[in-house]
This record gives structure tokens, sequence and C-alpha cells, in this order.
């Protein structure tokens, strides 16, 4: 501890709070503390008490901790700590006004989605994985197909049943209509949409329905009547429908055994699905009620995806991207 913060007793007191009064672990206790000797620091070299540390000396120290190139993660959570230590002197009536308050991080760059290549998404939609258990290898493929064919998110993909029904709709469900080549998605907010099933995914499907049919002697719990797990498009081989987890440990497995660098999870996918239609087709519009977005904003960082995509095809065909 520094030596102008072990000698001021308001902090002393106040990390006696947090520790006995509050309770806090351990950990955030010394991070609180940590907090607090750059808060005594900065303030002493500005030359003011704590006490008397205005907004204005707060926003200084934000823009020098940027400075210093302090993440603004970072820096929001110092100023978590400084604000805590504040509230908690105007509660001691040491105080009229938090200094912290109002004040805010720099905003942090959202990162860009990561995306398979169109390359990369084609090779891990066509592995075969010839250890596999025929009906599992069917299964799985057609979840790939589904996830990327139709950019599901992973909680519409688990929520498919094999065909409509009133059980689905009560429980927020979604369904494969095969007549129409069209999956029913219960999105996010309850929101209802229509994604068309390509050729691949269609073929997919046809392989798997029918091993699917025959899984009720293979499970622990026999898939009869109008159950859940009846009704379920991918049920597991322990007889429960296939839980997000299932999903993504399967996932995972058949892009290494695909040879992909990087382990796929569900969620990039969608993004794959997503940007490759953008790529291709240029329609925002279309790629926002496709995904199911509320917002045409959500849907704009592929816009930013698909700059990088020219980007780097420019850089890598023009002569005038290449200087000396």
């Amino acid at each position: 501890m520094s030596e102008a913060l072990a000698q001021d007793p308001l902090v002393a007191r106040y990390l006696a709070h947090v520790r006995f009064e509050k309770r806090l672990a351990e950990r955030t206790c010394s991070l609180y503390q940590l907090d607090l000797v750059r808060l005594a620091q900065m303030a002493s070299a500005s030359q003011v008490a704590l006490l008397q540390v205005q907004t204005g000396h707060v926003r200084r120290w934000v823009a020098q901790m940027h400075a210093a190139g302090r993440s603004g993660r970072g820096i929001a959570l110092i100023l978590s700590g400084w604000r805590g230590f504040y509230a908690w002197l105007g509660r001691e009536g040491l105080l009229g006004q938090n200094p912290v308050v109002g004040v805010r991080a720099p905003r942090v760059a959202k990162p860009l989605p990561k995306a398979l290549g169109v390359e990369e998404a084609v090779q891990l939609a066509e592995h075969e994985e010839a250890d596999d258990d025929p009906w599992l290898e069917a299964r799985d493929a057609a979840m790939v197909e589904l996830l990327y064919g139709c950019g599901l998110r992973i909680a519409e993909l688990t929520g498919l049943d094999v065909v409509a029904s009133s059980q689905a709709s009560k429980a927020g469900r979604g369904w494969v209509d095969l007549q129409n080549a069209e999956v029913q998605v219960q999105g996010k907010g309850g929101k209802r949409r229509s994604v068309p099933l390509g050729r691949s995914a269609m073929a997919a499907l046809d392989q798997w329905l029918p091993l699917r049919a025959q899984l009720t002697g293979m499970l622990s719990q026999p898939v009869v009547g109008t159950s859940d797990l009846a009704l379920a498009l991918f049920p597991g081989r322990y007889g429960t429908r296939l839980s997000a987890r299932g999903v993504a440990q399967r996932l995972k497995r058949r892009s290494q055994l695909a040879g992909l660098a990087t382990p796929v999870h569900p969620h990039m996918l969608r993004h794959s699905f997503a940007s490759h239609l953008l790529q291709s087709s240029g329609d925002l519009r279309a790629v926002q009620e496709l995904l199911g977005h509320a917002n045409i904003s959500t849907t704009q960082v592929y816009t930013r995806l698909d700059f990088q995509h020219l980007a780097k095809a420019y850089d890598a065909a023009h002569p005038r991207a290449k200087r000396k």
C-alpha cells in the first residue's frame, strides 16, 4: 500500500467496511485497494485531497489512463471502485456530491464476430466421420446444415420439432416444414420467422429423419406419443432432447476432425451464414429478416465483415495495393 493511502484514515475505514461489514471476497477487497492506491496517487500528483476531488479531476485522470494505454474495460472497473468509495463517503455525511457519478470510461470497440471463410464452411459441412455411428453422423451433418444454411441460433436449433403441433406453439418451439422447404423458428422475444431450407439442408434432413425414426429402441427412454422427446428433431443418445452444450461439443469435435484451424462454435456458423449471404447479395434487409434481428443496426456489423473481405481481396489482387 502506498504511503499516501496508508496514512488516510478514510480509506482504511472504507476498506474495513467492505471487508468486514459487506463481507466482500478477499480478491474483491484487494482490487478495491489497488483502485484507491491509484486514486490517492493521482490526487497527490494533482495536489488535491481526496475529499476535494471534483468531476473535472476524475475526467482528466480517465484521459491520462486512456492515453497511457489502459483499456476502456479496465478504466470502467477502476471508476466503479472509485464510485463506490465516494458513495460511502456520502452515506457517512462526509461528502455532498459524488465526483465520479456521470463519468464514463472510453467506449470499448465491439470485436467483429468470428466467421468462417466460404471454403472452411463448405469443408465443415461436407466432412464425413467414418468412425461415428451412421445416425450420429447424419444428425451432426443435419445440424451443421441448419446452423450454417439457415443461420439459426443454438436455442432455435435445439428447440426444433419434426412437425408442427400445439405443444410446440405453447412451448415456444419451432419445427421443420419439408413440404414447403422451410423451417419455422421461434426467435428472441417470442418472434416467429420462416427461413428457407436450401437443397443441402433438405438433403441432410432426408438422410437424418429415417435414422431418427429408428432411435426408439436405442434410447434409454422410449420415444412414444407426443412427448417432448418424441417431437424433438435432434434427440441425444440418452433419451433427452439434445442440449446446447451437446451441440457445441459435437460441432467442436467435427471441426477438429475436418481439419479446420479454429474450433467452431454454433454461433460462428450463424455469423458465417450472415457474412456469406451479405457478400453474395448485398441485401442487408433480407439478411436482417433471415436472422430475426429486430433492429437493422444489429445486422450492420456484417457490413464491416463484408468490408474486411473486400479489403483483403483488394490487397491480394489489385496491382496498386502493394507498395514497396
